[in-house]
């Protein structure tokens, strides 16, 4: 009686050229594949104390070979200010009609150089950090959120400064102070946002980072950090949408917010309509949308 053997087929062997058949045979994963966006986050999250230490230790070393020092945290928006003071208040008489013009005009650059410092240093965050990109593993955005946190810093270091000034000019203190600090979140989520956007555009086309102080000084000059934008409002001879733009201009919204909460005399009627649902949407809108715009390309990341 013959005995036939029977052997299991063969496993079918993927061609050579086929690497994504051996990858799977083999149980190997694509190195820094985009994770979902709820693990994204979790990772994020899981690296906030790294965020926080990163950002802490670029602000020491910022200005660690200057002999003042930290002092320049607050020196540069105050020479700044004074610069725009004798250019747009004393030539230009940008003052007239504006009470406390000096605290107003402070307030304005305070507020303005975090928001530009934030977009300035996010747009570099990748290309400036390849070396850190490639050599370690974790989220990306992890960075420009670092470079907005370090801004922030910054600014609460500055507001010491601005606090004295209205004191100096005779703002009184008042429980309006308190609203200084919903504003400043939601222009960290602001800045942010916008920190991403420009991370991954810098990431990607290195030049625009050469371009970007010219659209920014452009920004400032139309947000009314060193004139009254409720002044040129109330006159009639503006386009309609030159209105709409200039009131609903982000960087001006959080600006006068700030303005209305530090200054008495800068009077509810001089912020644009629904400022705070602009000021919320604002931050919403840049904020996720950033966040979602950069976690798009994470896996692209120092590969080039």
């Amino acid at each position: 009686m013959s005995q036939v053997l029977h052997t299991p087929p063969p496993t079918p062997v993927p061609p050579a050229d086929d690497p994504a058949a051996l990858a799977a045979r083999y149980g190997l994963s694509v190195s820094g594949a985009r994770p979902t966006l709820r693990e994204y986050v979790r990772q994020l999250w899981a690296r906030r104390h790294f965020i926080t230490a990163f950002a802490t230790a670029k602000l020491t070393a910022q200005y660690s070979q200057a002999k003042l020092g930290q002092v320049w945290q607050v020196m540069n928006p105050l020479l700044n200010a004074a610069v725009y003071y004798f250019i747009f208040g004393v030539l230009l008489g940008s003052k007239k009609g504006v009470p406390d013009y000096i605290p107003f005009l402070v307030t304005g650059v305070f507020i303005w150089t975090f928001t530009q410092s934030s977009i300035m240093a996010g747009t570099r965050a990748i290309s400036g950090n390849l070396g850190l990109v490639r050599a370690l593993h974790f989220p990306r955005a992890a960075l420009p959120v670092s470079f907005a946190l370090q801004q922030l810093q910054q600014l609460l270091f500055s507001m010491v400064a601005l606090i004295v000034i209205l004191l100096c000019f005779g703002v009184p203190v008042s429980a309006s102070w308190l609203l200084a600090v919903p504003v400043l979140v939601l222009q960290f989520t602001f800045n942010a946002g916008v920190a991403m956007v420009m991370a991954r555009m810098g990431a990607k086309t290195p030049d625009i980072a050469q371009l970007m102080p010219f659209v920014l000084r452009t920004w400032m000059y139309v947000s009314g950090v060193m004139w009254s934008i409720d002044k040129v409002l109330s006159k009639d001879h503006l386009p309609r949408w030159v209105m709409l733009a200039l009131e609903s201009n982000p960087a001006a919204v959080y600006i006068d917010l700030m303005r209305y909460s530090l200054i008495d005399s800068f009077r509810a009627h001089q912020l644009p309509p629904h400022v705070w649902a602009v000021a919320i949407g604002w931050a919403v809108v840049a904020g996720a949308g950033g966040f979602i715009y950069f976690w798009k390309a994470e896996e692209t990341y120092g590969r080039g």
